[in-house]
This record gives C-alpha cells, sequence and structure tokens, in this order.
C-alpha cells in the first residue's frame, strides 16, 4: 500500500498550544463548523497537470488495487498530508499550510460530484450526497446550502480566485477561462469520465475511499504567530514553500498590526511581478533571489566576512524575524528591486553608455557573486533619490571585473571567491575604497597562469573573458544586453589538425548566435561574409556582426596559427595591464 511518511518535531510549549486529530477527508470537510479561508496573503494556486496526475495516480493505484475493486482492504489509509490552520476572529480557519492540495483536493471531489449527478443507485446518490456536505455549508438536517461553500480564498495575488469559487459552486468551466483551477477541474473531470467507462461498477467505491480512507493532518493553531512558526517547517506535497513565502506571512502579519493590511498586499504584488521579470534564480523563486541580495547587504552591516553564508531562511528567523519587523526593509527591497530592473532594462536615463557597458561584461562573469557584490555596492552608496555616482561606479565595476575575472583563473569556483569579496563588502558599508589588498596577484605567477590556462568552451571564464575584450576596443558600441551571443572559433576546429593553438583565446571571440550558426566551420575566406553581412539570394540584407574586431579580421586574406598566437599575445598583455591599472597586482 502507498503511503506518505509525515514527521515534524515542535518544540513542547508549541504542542501545548496546538489541536491536531488526523482525519478522513470526509470527517474533516463534513464538519458544521468547517470554513475554511485562504488568507490574502498566501501565494496563489500553483498545482498543475503533472502534480494532479500523481495525486490522481497514488490514490487511484490506493483505492483499486490491482484495478480491482474488491481487492481493497476497509481498514487501509492513505496520508496525504498536513492542513495547518488557526481560528482567526470571524471563527473562519486561515489555512496557512496545505492550501494547494487542500483546493486540489475540493475540485477532485466537484468532479466527482458532477458525474454521479445522472447515476441513479442508491450507493451513486449516497456519495453524491456525502460528497455535498464536503463543499457546501449544510443545516442540522445535512442539507447542503449551495450558496455557501465549506472554502473561501482572499488570496490578493491570485487574479484567478473567482474562478476557483465559482467552478465548485457551478461545476462549470467556461471556454475562456484558463486558470490552473479550470484547468486542474477539467483535468479531474477526464479522469473521472476515463474511470467510469473503464469501471461503470465500480463508480461509488473511488470517491468514497478518497474521502473515508484518505487522511490528512489537521493542525489547527491558538494563534497566528503559533500557526506560522509551523508553516515554516512544512512542505506542500510537491511544492515546497519558498522562503519568500515565510518571509511575506511575516510581513504581513507586522502590518496588519500597523493598520496597513491593504498597502502591503499592494506592495508586495507589485514586487512579486517585478521580480519574476527580473530574476531567474538557479535555484528558489524569483523573490528568494532578492531577499538573498538584500541579505549580503545585511550581513556586511553586521560585519560578518565568514566564508560559510548560512540559509537564507535561518538568517531572516534570528530574533523572531526581527528584521522583517522594521518599515525599513520592505522598502529597501523595493528599491533594491527597482535598481536590478534598471540594470534589466538597460535604462539609459538612470545608466550612462560606459556604465551599460560594463554590465553587459559583468553579464558574462564566471559566477553569480558579483549580482550581491554591486547590491552591497548600491545600497551603501545611492544618493537620497536612490542614484550612484556615475564616475565612482564606473570604477567600481571596472575594478570588480578585473579582480573577479583573475581569481577565476587563479582559484575557479564561486565558493573560493567569497572570502575576499565577504571582506570588501564589510569595506564598502564602512565607506572604504575597495582594493582587495589581502589577494592581489604575483604578475609573473598570474602571466604563466594566463599562458598556460585552458580557455575551452565549458569554462565559464572563456566567455568572460571574450566579453571583457570585446569592450576593450574603444569603438565597441553597446551590446544588447539580452542578445545571445556564442564562441566563434576564428579558425575553424574541423582544422583541428593543422593549428595546435586552436583553443587559444587567440582563436576565440564573441559572435551572435544568428550568425556563428551561419558561419559554422567554414574557413576563415568563407565566413567572412557572414561577419560583416551580405544579401541572400532574394536580396534581403543579413546584418553582420556588432563585434567592432571583426572590422579589423575582414580585412585579413587568411586567419592563420601566427595570426592566433599573435592575437592572443594582445589579449594577454592587455588583461595583464587592466589588472595592473586597476592596483591588483603585487
Amino acid at each position: 500500500m502507498p503511503k506518505n511518511k509525515y514527521a515534524v518535531r515542535f518544540k513542547e510549549n508549541v504542542m501545548s498550544k496546538l489541536n491536531v486529530d488526523q482525519k478522513p477527508i470526509y470527517r474533516l470537510l463534513s464538519e458544521r463548523n468547517t470554513n475554511f479561508l485562504i488568507p490574502d496573503y498566501q501565494r496563489p494556486y500553483a498545482w498543475n497537470d503533472d502534480q494532479c496526475q500523481t495525486l490522481w495516480d497514488d490514490i487511484f493505484a490506493f483505492a483499486i488495487p490491482n484495478d480491482n475493486a474488491f481487492e481493497f482492504k476497509d481498514n487501509e489509509e492513505y496520508f496525504l498530508g498536513s492542513i495547518v490552520t488557526f481560528k482567526n476572529k470571524a471563527g473562519k480557519l486561515e489555512v496557512i499550510d496545505g492550501q494547494q492540495r487542500l483546493t486540489t483536493i475540493m475540485l477532485l471531489l466537484r468532479a466527482f460530484y458532477d458525474k454521479s449527478k445522472n447515476m441513479q443507485d442508491d450507493n451513486s446518490k449516497s456519495t453524491r450526497q456525502k460528497i455535498a456536505e464536503c463543499l457546501w455549508q449544510t443545516d442540522e438536517f445535512d442539507k447542503p446550502n449551495f450558496d455557501l461553500l465549506k472554502i473561501d480564498s482572499e488570496v490578493a495575488t491570485d487574479n484567478d480566485k473567482e474562478e476557483f469559487l465559482e467552478i465548485l459552486k457551478t461545476g462549470n468551466v467556461r471556454k475562456e477561462q484558463k486558470s490552473n483551477y479550470a484547468n486542474n477541474f477539467k483535468f479531474f473531470q477526464e479522469k473521472v469520465n476515463d474511470f467510469t467507462d473503464r469501471y461503470p461498477t465500480y463508480f461509488p467505491h473511488l470517491p468514497r475511499r478518497i474521502m473515508g480512507n484518505c487522511i490528512l493532518l489537521p493542525i489547527e493553531a491558538e494563534s497566528q504567530e503559533t500557526a506560522l512558526r509551523i508553516f515554516s517547517t512544512l512542505n506542500d506535497r510537491g511544492l515546497p514553500l519558498s522562503d519568500a513565502d515565510i518571509f511575506k506571512a511575516q510581513l504581513y502579519k507586522y502590518y496588519s498590526d500597523k493598520g496597513q493590511k491593504k498597502d502591503f498586499i499592494d506592495r508586495w504584488k507589485k514586487l512579486e511581478t517585478m521580480c519574476r521579470e527580473i530574476f531567474n534564480p538557479i535555484s528558489g523563486t524569483a523573490t528568494d533571489e532578492l531577499f538573498t541580495r538584500y541579505m549580503y547587504f545585511i550581513r556586511a552591516k553586521q560585519g560578518n566576512k565568514a566564508s560559510t553564508t548560512e540559509a537564507l531562511r535561518k538568517f531572516y528567523e534570528k530574533d523572531k524575524y526581527s528584521l522583517l519587523k522594521k518599515d525599513e526593509t520592505l522598502s529597501d527591497l523595493e528599491i533594491l528591486t527597482e535598481f536590478w530592473e534598471d540594470v534589466t532594462e538597460k535604462n539609459k536615463t538612470r545608466f550612462s553608455e560606459e556604465v551599460l557597458k560594463k554590465l553587459f561584461v559583468l553579464k558574462y562573469a564566471p559566477n553569480g557573486m558579483w549580482t550581491y557584490f554591486v547590491s552591497v555596492y548600491f545600497m551603501q552608496k545611492k544618493d537620497e533619490s536612490n542614484e550612484l555616482d556615475n564616475s565612482k561606479f564606473i570604477d567600481f565595476l571596472t575594478k570588480t571585473i578585473a579582480f573577479v575575472w583573475a581569481y577565476a583563473v587563479r582559484y575557479p569556483g564561486v565558493n573560493a571567491l567569497r572570502t575576499p569579496i565577504y571582506a570588501e563588502m564589510i569595506k564598502i558599508v564602512n565607506n572604504r575604497e575597495i582594493d582587495f589588498s589581502d589577494h592581489k596577484f604575483d604578475n609573473n605567477n598570474i602571466r604563466t597562469l594566463l599562458e598556460n590556462y585552458s580557455f575551452n568552451n565549458n569554462r565559464p571564464i572563456t566567455k568572460s573573458m571574450l566579453a571583457w575584450w570585446a569592450y576593450m576596443d574603444v569603438s565597441q558600441p553597446l551590446l544588447d544586453l539580452n542578445k545571445s551571443f556564442d564562441i566563434e572559433h576564428i579558425y575553424a576546429r574541423n582544422r583541428v589538425p593543422t593549428v595546435n593553438s586552436i583553443e587559444q583565446l587567440g582563436n576565440k571571440i564573441l559572435l551572435e548566435r544568428r550568425i556563428n550558426i551561419r558561419a559554422s566551420d567554414w574557413r576563415f575566406a568563407d565566413k567572412i561574409k557572414y561577419y560583416k553581412g551580405y544579401k541572400d539570394n532574394s536580396g534581403k540584407v543579413k546584418e553582420g556582426s556588432e563585434i567592432s574586431e571583426f572590422a579589423s579580421l575582414i580585412t585579413l586574406a587568411d586567419f592563420n596559427e601566427e595570426n592566433i598566437i599573435n592575437r592572443n599575445k594582445r589579449i594577454l598583455d592587455a588583461f595583464m595591464k587592466f589588472l595592473n591599472d586597476n592596483g591588483l597586482l603585487n
């Protein structure tokens, strides 16, 4: 029998404030005083086909084992998870955790209810009555009031919540409705129809067993604060709570206590929307990424330069989330978001062209540590209008590029970069000049390392160096931050047997992806037309590359190993001068 494991530890003083008693779905939902509310600070409903398919497969295998309803044992149970609530002043059970599974169960039951309406056998009628008691408020004779659902939603950031309530009330999905609620309800309708077609005599058994043998663990807390503490330890089935969800709940409580609930909801909704448009983190949510960038600023202000960075949630939960109970925190987060929005959109009213060029180069940094470094700089150095001194910002970005690039060659991996960067973050918040004084490079050592370094395409530093080199040409115009560039081998790789230096930087250059595809592995003489642009057979103009260095390359009759070696030396000479100009060599 498939079973989920559920284990969570609570301190004794928390347990004393909880009402915990596992219940079958029917016993939980059919109780006359059951009145769930998904509060306005919760996140929107997010389950999709994959999660619904998993749920259906699990409960079907449990309730109809081996496709045989008569192999089921009445004492079997299937654990679906927890529902954490607290009773608010209006007597409603605010759902702090378990919103996603509770919403999905309601949609599933509604699909069964609809299917049973045309069935006249006594078992189906009885099942239909029991489902109704789970979906609608009932009177003392268990008669449902079809105007009053057992659940309501006030989620501020969920534009589709009215669809959910409408679907539960009517059992209908309009053609124009495309929300997760509508899609998942239709999904369950199809599953129920298919089940009925395949096993017509089994119909009453499946919904009965879902209601009677699928177990939920309702945890009713004494207060919102206790519920939130539990909320921070639990995961939704297949949909882990993000750190930002926890932080939102804490901020919501703080602003609600100040009588600013609506204002907070509006601000948070805007913040989340902006984050989704700006940040694309490897892990976590876009809003988690914002809190991470802000965390580094606070760490620096605390003088924390430990190379081991604690988890995001643990950082903010210190002293009972005291950092989230300050007015300036939300304001700072909004200001920081607007800054990164302008970086993303290449806002030329905010940043000079020289700054935007530096930001283009940093986009190709060998790791993402620079975003935290720049965030700390901005938060500390911004003026009352949230602007930065252009000249000083250029100097900061230039030195950042020089150090991060060289350090990535010397010590590959983002973890190695933490020690010097964290120390410089503290200098920033103390208004001292960043100089990486404890981590400067030995001139001979770094030169030798660069000359012997394998700049293959799989190493991020390779594209980083080529992005930096592109802008060492003073005639290089600002490139589109959102345009995709590949690494082009000027001397084609399929001619490797004749050239030993094929993978040196001297043979590589940034090239727009669309052109790189066309140029392929042709001979240099054949690729020139793609570099500079041409007209195709229909007379349509195919634009050439915006990388300025191609203007000099296309004047060459050929590009051979001598050209590679000479160009490689120019790049390395320029980089060594770049390090020296930024005071990074001993």
